[in-house]
């Protein structure tokens, strides 16, 4: 007699979580088209407790709305609407979201929560509301001698054994003046551990659309990490640097963007937060 292969359809459906749980939100998703037996099985609450963070409850707890915690019908709504919904928590301090295709932790922290040269003086900075900007207002700084950044979180809130990437998030317009071929030195590492500098450029394009001013690179500077890009959400980001955040880590990330040479003015900078989001590794 022949050999049979194994009907995957054919197990129980907690056989069929734990097979699941083997593999990760994305490829859970993937496998419901199956049966309709896998079907369910995606659907249940013990998988999707397994792919949210241990603490989602207490994160949840501490924001602005923790209802949410029982508006949802089901574990996998709520961990979706995670992803593609960042909510803000400690006193919109933070945003925080989940990475859609492995459930890590990712963080916004917002302007209001970073040390920025001249920030709390009316004269050099105001807070104005962007357009899809998370915390309902982003620092504008209206006119400073230079430009420091600095900010610090703790590396226990994000998840462990994980690779992280830093982004500045920020807006240039059409009366943003003084970044022109002007670097930044940003840096981004564990306290206690010594960080390298890397040089990012902006370079004001002349055209401009909806308001703002195109960005792009500085002539001969297409380097990998080195230059702005536009997001999603119209807003553009920087890279300040990766990291891998071990297991148990305790220590505080800290983050800094800097120019401080050359002391002439640097106007209409606008910038909602720094981003510690999830680093997609591609392997070839």
């Amino acid at each position: 007699m022949g050999r049979q292969g194994l009907d995957l359809s054919a197990l129980p459906e907690d056989c069929i979580e734990n097979v699941l749980l083997l593999t990760g939100p994305r490829d859970t998703c993937r496998l419901s088209i199956i049966s309709s037996r896998f079907m369910s099985a995606v659907k249940s609450n013990v998988v999707w407790q397994k792919y949210l963070p241990p603490d989602y409850r207490s994160i949840i707890a501490r924001s602005t709305d923790p209802s949410m915690l029982t508006r949802f019908s089901s574990l996998k709504d709520l961990y979706f609407s995670l992803c593609d919904n960042p909510i803000l928590i400690d006193d919109v301090k933070l945003s925080f979201s989940l990475d859609k295709s492995t459930g890590k932790k990712c963080y916004m922290i917002s302007a209001r929560n970073l040390v920025i040269s001249w920030g709390d003086t009316h004269r050099y900075c105001k807070w104005s509301s962007e357009p899809e900007c998370r915390f309902g207002e982003a620092a504008e700084l209206i006119s400073v001698c230079w430009l420091e950044i600095r900010c610090k979180i703790s590396a226990s809130l994000l998840s462990p054994a994980t690779f992280y990437s830093v982004y500045l998030v920020f807006q240039l317009t059409t009366k943003t003046y003084g970044f022109d071929d002007q670097p930044l030195d940003v840096s981004m590492g564990l306290a206690g551990v010594e960080s390298p500098t890397l040089s990012v450029y902006l370079d004001a394009g002349k055209g401009y659309q909806t308001g703002r001013r195109r960005i792009r690179l500085v002539s001969g500077r297409y380097m990998s990490g080195m230059h702005p890009r536009e997001r999603k959400d119209g807003w553009f980001e920087i890279e300040l640097g990766e990291f891998y955040n071990k297991k148990g880590e305790e220590r505080e990330l800290e983050m800094s963007v800097l120019e401080i040479k050359v002391h002439f003015g640097k106007r209409r900078l606008i910038v909602q937060g720094i981003e510690i989001r999830v680093r997609i590794l591609c392997l070839s």
